[in-house]
This record gives C-alpha cells, structure tokens and sequence, in this order.
C-alpha cells in the first residue's frame, strides 16, 4: 500500500508540470510567433535506464517484467508548426510563410525567433523589442534612416521612394526539435543557414500557433486527474492511519 504513495505523489508533481505548460501557452495564445509547449513524461526506472545505465546512449527498451511507481518528467517539445497570419498595417511588422526564423543579436549570441513585431532602437537599428537586434541576410544589424518603409516578398527593405536599405535575413536549421528555448521565448542553435525559400509578409504577424479548445481541454482533464490523486492520497492516509491505530491496540 505504501508504493501507493509514489504512483499518487508523483503523478500529482507531473499533472502540475503540465498544468503550468498549459498555463504558459494559454497565457501567450496572443503573443505572435509563439510556439506551443507540449509536456511528456514517462516511468522514473525508463528515465534513468535512458540517461545513466544505457551507456552507449541508444534508444532506451523497456523492462517489460519491471513494475515502476514513480512519473519523471521527460522532455518539454515545441509545436513549430505554421500558424495564420494577421494584419496589422504597421510598417516594422513582418511574418514569416515557410521554414525559418529571424536572427536576433541579444548581446550573449544570436538567438532565433518567429516574432515578427519589431521597433527602431536609439540608433536607428531595427530591434525586437529590447531584446536585441535583428541582422540581415549576412548577419549584420540591419540600421534604417526611417520606419516609413517598403518591403518585397523576398524581406528586401526600401524607402517609400524606393532605396534599398537591406534584407531582412530569415534562417533554417535542420532539426528545429534541437533548439533550445530562452526565457524570454527566444530560441538558440548551432547550424543556421540562410533560407531563401521563404515568403516575407510586410505589415502582417503570424499569429500564435496555440489552440484554445486544445488547451482548455488538456487544463480539465490535467485538473481532475490531480484532483482524483489528491483525493485518493487522502484515503491513502486515512486507511494507513487506521492500521498504524488498530496495530497499536494489539
């Protein structure tokens, strides 16, 4: 009966877990180029087979006669996934329709994201909020004399009287499941190269690829398993009490 306490403990820790995925994604379903989080967890006796006792770091195979009672989380994916586009008239909005990221220099590194919502900093250089500042196609910041501007298809930038001021650069990597995620919602990696394949909306954001419906389903059903093991932890003690009691008397 005590194992008991490690399957409805465990479980309570991993539906929390997931409960605060679901949370942050609902809580950016208006961010635009956000990326939905997906939580997955497995057996805590798969996770450490995979991680320690495989040493040759081969896919992990499961002891089918070996009965587990804790939950570990697993890995944390991102849904990179195209999302719809949106309109916004303003002339430093740009969307990505294809593979790829704009390139952002944060001052620590580059770092990758499908946000599209910039702003002119100080100097005049084209910035993602102030996170950093976004680089062209040979990864240099991209500086313009006004935001009243024009941009092709291609990411090609120019003033309303048709100079051109440069390319917004827009970079690929060949598995995107490899990135890592920043706090502030940005992504990192190794490998990026130039996509040219892509199609730059001027004026527009690509929306947050977050379904509501999806999450609001995946909260109930996270809420109520949490629930049923907080409820049966309770019965748990009370039965464990009752023993420890009644063996106390004899």
């Amino acid at each position: 009966m005590i194992k008991g306490f490690y399957n409805l403990t465990s479980g309570m820790l991993s539906q929390g877990r997931r409960m605060d995925v679901v949370a942050n994604n609902m809580t950016n379903i208006s961010t635009a180029g956000y990326k939905a989080e997906m939580y997955t967890d497995r057996t805590f006796d798969e996770v450490m087979v995979s991680r320690i006792g495989n040493k040759i770091k081969t896919p992990y195979q499961t002891m089918e006669a070996y009965q587990s009672h804790i939950l570990a989380p697993d890995q944390l994916y991102t849904d990179f996934g195209q999302s719809s586009f949106e309109e916004t008239r303003l002339p430093l909005d740009f969307a990505i329709q294809g593979e790829g990221f704009f390139a952002i220099d944060t001052g620590d590194g580059v770092a990758y994201t499908r946000a599209g919502s910039f702003t002119l900093d100080n100097e005049g250089y084209l910035c993602l909020s102030e996170l950093g500042r976004v680089l062209d196609r040979e990864g240099n910041p991209i500086q313009l004399p006004t935001d009243r501007l024009e941009a092709d298809k291609e990411g090609g930038l120019f003033t309303e009287g048709g100079e051109y001021l440069g390319t917004l650069g827009v970079y690929m990597f060949e598995d995107n499941n490899a990135l890592e995620r920043t706090l502030y919602g940005l992504f990192t990696g190794e490998g990026a190269q130039v996509n040219e394949d892509v199609v730059i909306h001027h004026k527009w954001v690509e929306r947050s690829n977050v379904s509501m419906v999806k999450e609001m389903v995946k909260m109930m059903t996270t809420q109520r398993a949490l629930q049923s093991a907080a409820q049966m932890s309770k019965i748990y003690d009370q039965v464990i009490t009752k023993a420890v009691n009644d063996i106390g008397r004899l």
